[in-house]
């Protein structure tokens, strides 16, 4: 199988080390996104595919959002029955569970050599803004299935390779991994979310709520010291020729590294 970035190209996924006569107890779904197994065989071959499936449930999701994901909305798109996409994929949950692969696309590459520093915040970086790029993603309902996919593994292999000359043990790279994963989806959640309100709000409410004319507004000095002062020394007015978004990012992300780097110090 073969799969993609969010530019539509494709990647060859290696699947020829894994355990193919030992993978039918493997869930359907782990099973397709490894090719370990084909759709059904008495499906319309001609002009559909799961691959054209799952791009068509991708490019759906990017114009109108998840919650415009159905087989009978795919169905339309593609010109098919929706019966005949059931021989491909057998629900919309196995559906979300394959595009919630496909659709971060193939692991970042790190230049062997690279500083572990240097190259976690690469991966990092990349991991935000993929998610980014298809924002319903963040809202999907995985049912807190740990990712199995091939891209989703192939990016955690990739982010232990980053820390693979550190003295750390592969327990704590694999905790270091999986909490910088965790901090990228946060922080692109809330980007996502905050841009998604503030659409809905018009330009007067919006100058109305910002920090710097709201809070003098509704704080006593006495009760909000601390508060107060930020607001006093500028905290919140911001500079229109800075991007917040990735500059919080950047900042958070700098801390986070901090504290692994003191772990790896101790060490040593």
């Amino acid at each position: 199988m073969s799969a993609r970035g969010d530019d539509g190209s494709g990647t060859d996924m290696d699947t020829s080390g894994a355990d193919t006569e030992g993978a039918s107890d493997l869930p359907r779904a782990v099973r397709l996104a490894w090719g370990l197994t084909e759709p059904g065989s008495r499906g319309p071959r001609r002009g559909l595919s799961l691959e054209k499936i799952l791009d068509t449930a991708i490019e759906v999701a990017d114009a109108e959002g998840a919650a415009a994901l159905s087989m009978a909305r795919l169905a339309k798109e593609l010109g098919f029955t929706t019966m005949s996409l059931y021989r491909y994929v057998k629900s919309k949950d196995e559906l979300i569970e394959l595009i919630s692969d496909r659709v971060v696309g193939p692991a970042p590459h790190i230049e062997p050599g690279m500083p572990w520093r240097d190259a976690l915040a690469q991966w990092a970086t990349a991991e935000y803004a993929a998610l980014m790029r298809h924002r319903w993603w963040l809202h999907l309902s995985l049912g807190g299935v740990p990712p199995t996919g091939p891209n989703n593994i192939a990016w955690l292999e990739s982010g232990l390779g980053c820390l693979a000359d550190t003295p750390l043990s592969p327990p704590l790279r694999f905790q270091i991994v999986l909490n910088t994963s965790l901090y990228v989806i946060g922080r692109a959640r809330f980007a996502a979310d905050f841009e998604a309100a503030s659409a809905t709000v018009s330009p007067e409410d919006a100058a109305a709520l910002e920090y710097p004319v709201l809070l003098p507004r509704l704080l006593d000095p006495a009760t909000f010291p601390h508060l107060t002062a930020a607001v006093a020394n500028g905290t919140f007015d911001g500079d229109p020729d800075v991007d917040w978004d990735d500059a919080d990012f950047t900042f958070a992300l700098g801390l986070l590294l901090d504290g692994i780097e003191k772990l790896i110090d101790t060490h040593r």
